[in-house]
């Protein structure tokens, strides 16, 4: 299918949007307003940073190195840049963000339907996740053209109705400084930097396929990557903005929740007993549209770097979609418990890899091993101390 170039820069960038939000985008935000009350504002401020900011900087790193993620961790060497990338497409695959997608999604919904069970609820979703994921150059398309519309209206209704008869903010005792830390670290939980490595090189795929032949060069595809990455920006940062804030002039309403039954407990709050429609809706194709997108990644890195072409896509699909079942069986609390140490103690380390191989592409700068490897040094002795 051939788009004209603005269409193709608008339904990118929307794909972008979908593609990273997913379980965690949905819960911290809220968890943080609920918190956060009236210092939200300095909350969503360091939220900002590491989940759109930080997310969208590997997108357009991995684009300068036309979404080829071997040569972006190779830098660190071929042996540790491999370790590192099976090792973030464990954790943002089936070891991690694609069974929070599902677990949160079976949070929302037993809230509405307690007689289902979430091995049932799991099995689904990844049965409708292989039927939508079969073809991997499909995905851009059906993400940028059909399921966002749906996902950003969902959305849109619960943020605009929530912001309709608000309550007053609560005054809090939590000084700037400790909100600000605490969205800076609720925005490593979305895991968007992780996935913005290889999502880049399903945008490229996308590109090349969607754009004229004449037009696929990589200076090209850049530039449209770059213009649709400040839509998907501005999408996701307000819709961040959006929830934290609801959150903020809701929380006496939310007091006690369970972060992971917020999204499903805010709708029935704000929009009365007809919300479960819109919050299982809402829920359902955020973790849906990325936890596909996850699949597609995963199974094409067993199928292409980790087998060398001897175990074909749709059987690492397969496997892909068995090893997330298995793990989302843990719900989300288990899930989260053991990510939060993983991501606070790598996070640091590869925000400073993207920002040194984003100078490396502009302006030759080359160091890198040492740099990574001291801050990286630094977050595992802080996690210690922390602990």
């Amino acid at each position: 299918m051939k788009h004209s170039q603005f269409s193709l820069i608008i339904a990118t960038g929307f794909a972008m949007f979908t593609m990273f939000f997913g379980a965690g985008n949905i819960v911290f935000p809220l968890a943080l307003g609920q918190i956060a009350q009236d210092q939200n504002f300095y909350a969503i401020l360091g939220m900002l940073i590491t989940a759109v900011g930080v997310p969208f900087a590997g997108l357009i790193g991995m684009s300068l190195f036309d979404g080829d993620y071997k040569s972006f961790f190779n830098r660190l060497g071929i042996i540790p840049g491999f370790i590192t990338a099976a090792a973030i497409m464990g954790l943002i695959g089936p070891f991690g963000a694609m069974p929070r997608c599902i677990a949160l999604s079976y949070s929302t919904a037993a809230t509405f339907l307690p007689s289902i069970s979430l091995p049932v609820f799991s099995l689904i979703c990844c049965i409708a996740m292989f039927l939508f994921t079969f073809r991997p150059n499909t995905i851009l398309d059906t993400l940028g053209f059909y399921m966002t519309p749906i996902l950003i209206g969902s959305l849109g209704i619960i943020i605009v109705m929530g912001f309709v008869n608000v309550h007053s903010e609560i005054t809090t005792n939590h000084d700037h400084w400790d909100v600000f830390l605490k969205g800076l670290y609720d925005g490593y939980q979305t895991m968007d930097l992780l996935g913005a490595f290889f999502f880049s090189s399903v945008v490229v795929i996308g590109l090349k396929k969607d754009l004229p032949k004449d037009h696929t060069s990589h200076k090209e595809i850049l530039k449209i990557a770059l213009k649709a990455s400040v839509i998907g920006a501005l999408l996701l940062g307000l819709t961040y903005t959006g929830f934290s804030y609801v959150a903020a002039y809701h929380s006496v309403s939310l007091s006690g929740i369970s972060p992971d039954v917020l999204i499903s407990q805010l709708a029935i709050h704000v929009l009365g007993p007809y919300a479960s429609i819109i919050a299982i809706i809402a829920v359902a194709f955020a973790c849906l549209t990325t936890a596909l997108t996850l699949a597609a990644v995963f199974a094409e890195f067993i199928h292409k770097d980790v087998s060398f072409g001897k175990i074909g896509y749709i059987p690492a699909l397969i496997g892909t979609l068995c090893v997330t079942f298995l793990v989302s069986t843990l719900n989300f609390n288990g899930i989260a418990a053991f990510l939060i140490p993983i991501l606070q103690v790598s996070y640091p380390a590869l925000i400073v890899l993207t920002l040194l191989n984003i100078v490396y592409k502009l302006y030759n700068f080359k160091p890198v091993k040492f740099p990574v490897l001291v801050v990286f040094l630094i977050s595992v002795i802080l996690q210690f101390v922390n602990h």
